[in-house]
């Protein structure tokens, strides 16, 4: 049989199943619900990046399971997520199959060695902090589906002439991507369903894989920049909710894609379109920039850094506007 074939049944599969999780999910009220932090107002089913989980498991049953411990990760981290998205968990207990999972992984990777523990340790806490960032950056329509797109096209061309996975991998996990974003990518209001925390982080921990077996295979860090404009947003908008006092566990939309799709109106589609074009616009930079990684990542984050801080100093009153009308009407 072609491979386009495959490829063409794998995602025929997956459309099928994702169906059939939205009837599953209105069965059971896997519903989101708006609350403070949502940047949307109407009930939507959750949990539709459960398709991310089955596009892995699909994979391995098409082409192998190259990766078991990965796959076991995958399936835990996923599980926990899910059934937080239908039963809210303590935090701990989601911390706990994060830094499983991306034990399982690292297991996988081969580089779990007693004498290495000062690495491994580093290296789980940032992964962990990765996984955590990519969830806090779902809040509009379109972002996490279009943004990992731009993360996975970029590893794609780098694996032509790296090959540090299999390239079939990569193309299953942007069929889900697409799929998903069939239904989410957007306007406001018009989503079919979101992808959950089951989605965001199965996907996190998806986009990992490939991105820690390049860094692994090349010793350059500075491929970390494939997540750079999530990172930036993520890293920061903590910084200022740390400067602000506040509790780093309590509902929010500060991020600046929420202010871009909240306070600014820009419709939600038009600013995961831009985050998508900005981190691949800046992957392919790093792709053909020669030696200079480290100067190219370097410049890269500081242009970055400077737009976010800019941004939130010229707009950033116009959510403390909203939170003083948010308080008058509970008040009310």
């Amino acid at each position: 049989m072609p491979i386009y074939c495959t490829y063409i049944i794998i995602a025929a599969l997956l459309l099928v199943l994702e169906l059939v999780y939205f009837r599953i999910a209105d069965r059971f009220n896997i519903v989101d619900r708006p609350n403070e932090r949502s940047s949307h107002n109407t009930v939507v089913i959750r949990g539709g990046g459960i398709i991310f989980l089955l596009a892995a498991w699909i994979w391995s049953a098409f082409f192998g399971c190259h990766y078991w411990w990965f796959l076991a990760g995958l399936t835990i981290v996923c599980g926990i997520s899910l059934w937080d998205d239908i039963h809210s968990l303590p935090d701990s207990v989601r911390l706990i199959a994060q830094f499983a999972a991306m034990f399982m992984m690292f297991a996988d990777f081969g580089i779990l060695h007693w004498d290495s523990w000062w690495i491994i340790i580093p290296a789980l806490i940032l992964c962990v902090g990765i996984i955590n960032a990519y969830n806090f950056m779902d809040g509009i329509n379109g972002i996490t589906g279009g943004y990992s797109i731009a993360v996975l096209v970029p590893l794609m061309i780098l694996n032509l002439s790296l090959h540090f996975i299999e390239t079939s991998y990569l193309i299953v996990a942007c069929i889900a991507c697409v799929i998903f974003c069939f239904f989410n990518f957007r306007p406001k209001g018009k989503a079919k369903c979101f992808a959950g925390d089951v989605g965001s982080i199965g996907m996190a921990y998806i986009v990992l894989l490939p991105l820690g077996k390049l860094i692994l295979q090349t010793g350059d860090i500075t491929y970390i920049i494939l997540l750079a404009v999530y990172g930036v947003d993520a890293v920061l908008t903590i910084c200022h909710r740390i400067m602000l006092h506040e509790n780093l566990g309590q509902a929010h939309r500060k991020h600046a894609f929420q202010i871009l799709a909240n306070e600014l109106r820009i419709p939600h589609e038009i600013v995961s379109a831009a985050y998508m074009m900005m981190q691949f616009i800046i992957s392919i930079g790093l792709i053909y920039i020669g030696r200079s990684h480290w100067i190219y990542a370097g410049c890269t984050l500081i242009v970055l850094c400077t737009a976010y801080i800019i941004f939130m100093k010229r707009y950033y009153h116009l959510h403390e506007d909203y939170l003083k009308g948010y308080l008058n009407k509970k008040t009310e």
